[in-house]
């Protein structure tokens, strides 16, 4: 079959999209967690593993091939995830392309991350031509207008790159040539990602949403995937670990993630879920979730969690507390990059994209107006926090 009668027919079966017999067989012989359920995205025909593979830290291709292996068939990438797409190439003369779906976004990392308003059609195509010869693959199963509700507050500002009639021509060429099947919409905020996304399913012009979603966080957010479900765009979960904080809490040894994983897939509006594969070690922690039900127990562990942390993790998305702030501190946008240098591992990408900031958190060291604390919905506390992410993120303090 050619890939543009690939394009053209169905979607494979679910057990044939995973992995083959015999490495399925395999996995279960070693007794090794697998992915155990698979349902399709909206209506696009592709039926996704519900514990899916996002390559924001992949540093090697051979976790590619140990995640077919365990039966994820889904790959979350960008541009600006590193060596990401190059290391998925390098993976990719060792898989059979129609058993795998493969994502990435309309981005250019050297030249400031994603594409502005105003980009031209030729932009859009070329950043997905360049990311489908690091892939080495001729073709993406979602290409995505990725962290939208991040390069401005002004929600008017960034509905114009929502719905931007350059990116969707480009979308619309591309979809011809057989180089995109469908186009997806992402937002983690920090500003206005409800409300955003809520607009993106709305118009009828996106297959499918990739929103963050977790127990503690967006209490809009099942507005905007009830409204989804019933227009059948699918909804893809990310930022489920709500902070990413430690979780060695648990005295009788139950792991956090797996509950935070089943919390998000007990809702049938979500069609899977996306995180971040950093070791082998993972595959058996994360997949252990796969295709089972939330329980009591699960809940117990998501309440330690909330009660532990619940007062340091920013909602990024909320933006609440900003408007209180007279110095235009970005809250939000430097808490999360203390978590990416904090909790996620990624002391460099948090500590650059601090240093890109016009008005960073300097200003928080000597005021003494707390109304940003006392704005925060969670009851979080916010300057002591700023105070915190400055020391932590400056090269020079």
């Amino acid at each position: 079959m050619n890939r543009r009668d690939f394009l053209k027919t169905s979607t494979l079966t679910a057990a044939t999209l995973a992995v083959s017999p015999l490495q399925a067989d395999a996995a279960k012989d070693n007794d090794k967690p697998i992915v155990k359920r698979y349902k399709e995205i909206g209506k696009t025909g592709i039926k996704m593993s519900d514990i899916s593979f996002g390559t924001t830290k992949l540093n090697s291709s051979s976790m590619i091939l140990r995640a077919i292996d365990r039966g994820i068939n889904y790959f979350d990438t960008a541009p600006d995830y590193g060596p990401a797409e190059d290391h998925i190439g390098e993976a990719m003369p060792k898989i059979k392309r129609d058993k795998i779906y493969l994502t990435s976004k309309m981005c250019r990392p050297e030249k400031g991350g994603h594409l502005p308003f105003g980009s031209k059609k030729k932009d859009y195509i070329e950043v997905v031509n360049n990311s489908l010869s690091r892939l080495k693959t001729d073709y993406l199963d979602i290409c995505f207008v990725h962290s939208v509700g991040s390069m401005s507050k002004d929600k008017n500002e960034e509905m114009k790159r929502l719905f931007d009639e350059e990116m969707f021509s480009a979308a619309d060429e591309l979809k011809k040539a057989g180089k995109i099947r469908f186009l997806g919409a992402t937002s983690h905020g920090p500003d206005n990602m409800e409300s955003l996304m809520m607009e993106a399913v709305m118009s009828g012009r996106f297959d499918l949403i990739m929103l963050a979603f977790n127990f503690m966080k967006f209490p809009k957010a099942p507005e905007v995937i009830n409204e989804a479900k019933k227009r059948s765009v699918g909804v893809i979960a990310m930022k489920t670990l709500a902070g990413a904080k430690d979780t060695k809490f648990d005295a009788k040894g139950e792991a956090f993630e797996p509950a935070v994983f089943k919390w998000v897939l007990k809702h049938p509006e979500v069609d899977g879920l996306v995180i971040t594969f950093n070791t082998v070690s993972d595959f058996d922690l994360f997949l252990s979730a796969s295709g089972k039900e939330f329980t009591a127990s699960d809940q117990r562990i998501l309440d330690k969690y909330a009660q532990m942390y619940g007062k340091e993790y920013c909602r990024a998305g909320c933006s609440d507390c900003e408007a209180s702030c007279k110095n235009g501190v970005g809250i939000a946008n430097i808490l999360r990059y203390e978590m990416y240098f904090k909790d996620y591992g990624m002391e460099k990408r948090g500590i650059e994209s601090y240093a890109r900031l016009k008005v960073n958190a300097k200003v928080c060291i000597d005021c003494n107006d707390n109304s940003c604390s006392g704005a925060c919905p969670y009851g979080l506390p916010v300057n002591e926090l700023l105070r915190k992410a400055h020391k932590d993120l400056s090269i020079n303090v």
